[in-house]
């Protein structure tokens, strides 16, 4: 389990790419950028909870990946003062794992688990006395000489994060004080992030470069730090201290990304459903199996993005490619 101190400075001095997405990581409340219908519902239940002086109740966070859930735990625990324990779900793959984690919380800890979907259904009950009772209940020995014990908790709050909400079962589901999904960030609040992570960064950008980054982000802050490295690393290179919209053409082109974000597994996928099964529809389990691509992998990967942006449809019958499709990828109907 790491535990995480929250006090960091923006003077960090980064020396690698995953260093350096923690110095990009907003700092304050007023510092994260979109979200704000959750930011407000938050608001709310930290303020509430303080004023009653009892820690706030459990949260579901779920959505795409990039879209802030982690950096969001972060901020609640700087908000609130409070210890931040991180733990990945597929390393609890034991009750014993689970139960070594809260019988080690402390007073008004947040407990912040990533991936939660996968954890497995067993360790995942566990959850429901420490929720309900603060304690956790455990069988020790197995046979005759078996023998139960119940634990105590301090008060804590249980923070789980998720990019697939269906998998986390209904009883755990119910538990939680509030549940919020995190959608795709506006234009504009990606034009914002790239600024500002510049502004860390030490660089100059244009105002053409930030809209072309922020274009090609799939409306995603983290991918749009992405580029915005990339980018950098150019500039770099040239020794500039500008990142214009030539530096990120270069980029994009290096890295096979098209100028809405389109990756060459994207467009591979796009073209496979004109040319191979003219537009569609189309079913899953035959690009499945066209592509070499599992079912999950094309739902959850592929296809959100491309849906966003009008580039796919969804229907009954199968995926279709739209007319937008044709046009940005210049196919004749």
């Amino acid at each position: 389990m790491k535990k995480v101190n929250i006090k960091k400075t923006r003077n960090q001095k980064p020396k690698d790419d995953q260093s350096l997405d923690a110095v990009l990581r907003p700092f304050s409340w007023n510092d994260y950028i979109g979200q704000k219908r959750i930011k407000k519902g938050l608001k709310i239940i930290l303020e509430a909870a303080n004023k009653r002086n009892e820690p706030f109740d459990h949260l579901l966070f779920y959505g795409q990946p990039g879209l802030g859930k982690t950096t969001l735990a972060h901020l609640i625990a700087a908000e609130s003062k409070s210890n931040l324990r991180v733990v990945s779900g597929p390393s609890l793959s034991r009750i014993g794992d689970l139960a070594a984690i809260l019988s080690n919380l402390e007073e008004k800890d947040i407990l912040f688990i990533d991936e939660a979907h996968r954890v497995p259904r067993p360790v995942e009950e566990l959850f429901y006395s420490a929720i309900d009772e603060r304690k956790i209940h455990l069988t020790l020995g197995k046979g005759p000489s078996a023998r139960a014990i119940s634990l105590d908790l301090p008060y804590f709050t249980l923070i789980c994060a998720t990019t697939r909400v269906n998998l986390i079962s209904p009883p755990l589901r119910s538990r939680f004080g509030a549940i919020f999904r995190f959608d795709y960030y506006e234009k504009q609040d990606i034009e914002a992030i790239v600024e500002r992570s510049a502004k860390i960064l030490g660089f100059e950008i244009a105002s053409e470069a930030v809209s072309a980054i922020a274009r090609a982000s799939r409306f995603t802050p983290r991918l749009a730090n992405r580029l915005l490295k990339r980018s950098r690393d150019f500039a770099e290179m040239r020794n500039l201290k500008i990142i214009d919209k030539e530096i990120v053409s270069e980029t994009f082109k290096i890295l096979e990304i098209d100028e809405m974000g389109l990756e060459s597994y994207d467009r591979h996928l796009l073209k496979m459903i004109i040319e191979k099964f003219g537009g569609g529809p189309v079913g899953v389990n035959a690009l499945t199996a066209a592509l070499g691509e599992e079912k999950g992998v094309i739902e959850e990967v592929y296809e959100p993005y491309l849906i966003k942006i009008g580039f796919l449809q969804r229907t009954p019958i199968g995926r279709m490619a739209t007319e937008e499709t044709y046009k940005w990828l210049n196919i004749a109907r």
